[in-house]
C-alpha cells in the first residue's frame, strides 16, 4: 500500500484542528461526517478519475467558499444571460441599470464573470459589488475586464460546482435571455423551487420592452405543462416576468419586506419574519393558509432549540407549521401577505 510521507501530520492537523475548533457541535460533526466520507472513498472501488473528481470538487468548492465568506451577510443577486450579448443593444443597456439599481439598494451582484449579460451586470453594480464564479473553458479568455484580477472572483473547473455557488449564495434571481446555457439555469433554478431542494427566492425573468424573450417562451410552455399535468398551475408563481427596471427591483426588494429565510426543524416548517403579526390579523392569515398545514395549525412561535444551538437567526419572529405540499409554490402567497406587515 503506498504511504504519502506527510500523511500523518495532515491526519494529526485535522484531529488538532477539530479538537482545539471553536464551531458549533453541528459543524464538527459535519466535519467527522466528511472524514468518514473520504474514508469511504478509500475503502471502497472508486476510479482513479472518481477520486480526481471528488478531490477537484471539494478543493474548489473550499476556494469558492472563502471567496464568498466576507460577505456572507450582504445580500446578493445572481444574474444569468447571454455571453453573447453586445454591449450596444437594448437588453445590455437594460441589465446595466437594473444592476445599478439592485446596487443602490444594497445588494452585490454575482454572474458567470464572462461577456454579454454577465459583464452588463458588474458593469452596473461595479467592481466593489460584483463577485465573479466563471468557468474554464478552452474557447473563452477568463473573467471580464470589470472582476478579473480581483479578490472577488473565482474561476471553476466544473459547471456543476459553479452553477453550486450561482445559486448557493444568493437571496434573488435575474434571469436574462440567453440561449442553452442560460436556460439550464433557469430552469433548475425553477426546478429547485418546485421540489422545495432550496429556499423561496424571488426569480425575475427580465426582458426587452417590444423585443419579448420569455413572455412568448413561457406561454408556449405554461399550457402545454399544465395541460399534461408536468406542473401544477401554482407553479407559475415561482417567477414573475417584466421589462421594467422598477418593477425587476420592487420583486426582489420587497420579497425581504418582512420575510427574513426559511428553515425546517424536525417536521416543522418556521418562517422567519423581521416584525411580529398582530394577533388578531395572524388568527385570519393561519385560517386562509390552513390548507398549508397537514394538521390545519399555523402560529407564531420564537426560535427553537436547535435554531438557538446553532445561533441561526434568534431575533427574528416566526411562523410555524407542519408544511403539507411538495414545493415551494403553494408557499409564496403566504409569504406574500406577511410581507404586508
Amino acid at each position: 500500500m503506498t504511504k504519502l510521507p506527510e500523511s500523518e501530520s495532515v491526519f494529526e492537523r485535522i484531529q488538532k484542528l477539530l479538537d482545539d475548533s471553536e464551531r458549533s457541535r453541528t459543524d464538527v460533526r459535519l466535519l467527522h461526517r466528511l472524514l468518514k466520507t473520504v474514508g469511504d472513498l478509500a475503502e471502497g472501488k472508486a476510479s482513479t478519475l472518481d477520486i480526481k473528481i471528488a478531490s477537484s470538487a471539494l478543493e474548489e468548492m473550499v476556494k469558492a467558499y472563502g471567496v464568498f465568506a466576507p460577505y456572507r451577510n450582504t445580500p446578493k443577486v445572481s444574474i444569468f444571460g447571454s455571453a453573447r450579448t453586445a454591449p450596444n443593444s437594448e437588453i445590455y443597456d437594460l441589465t446595466v441599470r437594473t444592476a445599478a439599481a439592485l446596487a443602490d439598494r444594497g445588494f452585490m451582484v454575482v454572474t458567470g464573470a464572462g461577456p454579454g449579460i454577465m459583464e452588463a451586470g458588474m458593469v452596473g453594480a461595479g467592481r466593489e459589488k460584483s463577485i465573479g464564479v466563471s468557468i474554464r473553458l478552452p474557447f473563452e479568455t477568463g473573467a471580464n475586464s470589470v472582476i478579473a484580477g480581483d479578490e472577488k472572483y473565482v474561476s471553476m473547473r466544473y459547471f456543476f460546482t459553479r452553477k453550486l455557488m450561482l445559486v448557493k449564495e444568493s437571496q434573488a434571481f435575474l434571469c436574462l435571455p440567453g440561449g442553452f446555457g442560460t436556460l439550464d439555469e433557469t430552469f433548475e433554478l425553477l426546478t429547485l423551487a418546485q421540489t422545495a431542494k432550496s429556499v423561496p427566492v424571488p426569480i425575475v425573468f427580465l426582458e426587452v420592452p417590444g423585443q419579448p424573450f420569455w413572455t412568448p417562451l413561457m406561454k408556449a410552455m405554461e399550457p402545454l405543462l399544465i395541460e399534461h399535468g408536468l406542473i401544477s398551475p401554482s407553479d407559475v408563481t415561482l417567477y414573475r416576468i417584466t421589462n421594467s427596471v422598477e418593477d425587476a427591483v420592487n420583486e426582489i426588494t420587497s420579497f425581504y419586506h418582512n420575510y427574513q429565510s426559511l428553515r425546517f426543524v424536525g417536521d416543522r416548517m418556521y418562517l422567519r419574519v423581521k416584525r411580529a403579526i398582530p394577533e388578531n390579523e395572524f388568527l385570519a392569515i393561519a385560517s386562509k393558509y390552513s390548507h398549508l398545514s397537514s394538521d390545519g395549525i399555523l402560529e407564531q412561535t420564537g426560535p427553537t432549540p436547535e435554531e438557538v444551538s446553532d445561533d441561526d437567526s434568534v431575533d427574528m419572529y416566526r411562523v410555524a407549521l407542519h408544511y403539507s405540499a411538495k414545493g415551494f409554490a403553494d408557499v409564496r402567497p403566504l409569504i406574500d401577505e406577511l410581507n404586508l406587515y
